[in-house]
């Protein structure tokens, strides 16, 4: 009983909202290296978690902002594990496939926010680490698993499922549910639908290709074909769009980090 009020106390949903900012800055912040990265100016930056991590680090006060923005998304991991215990807010929240997807995302977010706090804390090997290395080494040993052929393609595939579920949903306006529409004005409205479908669009859409890059290192059985959001991002601008065809998803992510900041004013937690 105490458990459950924990869950639903101001602290709670307090936590989650400082958390959906959190997820917001980061989001911005790799929609802006990606526009580096499209006009070739990318100085070196990874477009993508690490990349971002380092943006901030090289900023005025950049370790405090780390310390924030770390506890910040500690918050939205707790408030996942509270939604994974108890169920979400609405009238299937407690159906066990949503509070299973709960729990994962608190494994994620739990993991994400210990990445950022031990960057701000001097590991500088932590958080800031390159997400195309990381997805290559992943693959390098599943690949020499038993059936590490299968095994990677499987999640390959998942991952390009997940990305495509990410944007029929956003484009379908399946996040309504979650948000207090009804406190918003018509305008607020406009605003968050187009930045909700614009932004989980492009960001099924990275997730998408990450999954087919997974399937074809698998098939291939060659790990370098594995690529994580920073070598994803990039190849787009092999595209017979160019540079152009990233812009969009940058914006597009970009738009995400926007709607992020959306949910947390108006989610209902």
């Amino acid at each position: 009983m105490h458990a459950r009020r924990a869950a639903n106390s101001t602290a709670v949903s307090a936590a989650a909202r400082a958390g959906f900012v959190a997820r917001g800055v980061i989001y911005v912040l790799i929609g802006i290296l990606s526009l580096r990265i499209a006009f070739s100016d990318d100085g070196g930056k990874q477009a993508d978690r690490g990349g971002a991590i380092a943006e901030i680090a090289e900023k005025p006060f950049g370790t405090l902002l780390l310390w924030l923005l770390g506890a910040a998304l500690a918050g939205m991991a707790l408030w996942r594990l509270s939604e994974a215990a108890f169920g979400q807010a609405g009238p299937d929240g407690k159906k066990a496939s949503k509070r299973a997807m709960a729990a994962g995302r608190f494994v994620f977010y739990g993991f994400v926010s210990y990445s950022v706090l031990s960057y701000a804390a001097g590991d500088k090997g932590s958080g800031s680490g390159s997400s195309d290395k990381n997805s290559q080494d992943v693959t390098a040993k599943a690949l020499d698993w038993p059936g590490g052929q299968w095994i990677v393609a499987v999640a390959g595939i998942a991952v390009a499922a997940a990305g495509v579920w990410i944007a029929v949903r956003a484009i379908m306006q399946k996040f309504h549910e979650h948000l207090k529409m009804f406190e918003m004005s018509e305008k607020a409205r406009k605003v968050i639908d187009f930045l909700g479908m614009f932004g989980g669009a492009a960001r099924g859409v990275v997730f998408a290709v990450a999954g087919v890059f997974a399937v074809a290192a698998a098939v291939q059985h060659e790990p370098g074909k594995a690529k994580g959001m920073d070598d994803t991002l990039r190849s787009f601008t092999e595209t017979p769009a160019g540079p152009w065809l990233l812009v969009l998803i940058a914006v597009g992510l970009s738009a995400f980090g926007a709607f992020s900041w959306a949910n947390a004013r108006w989610r209902k937690v």
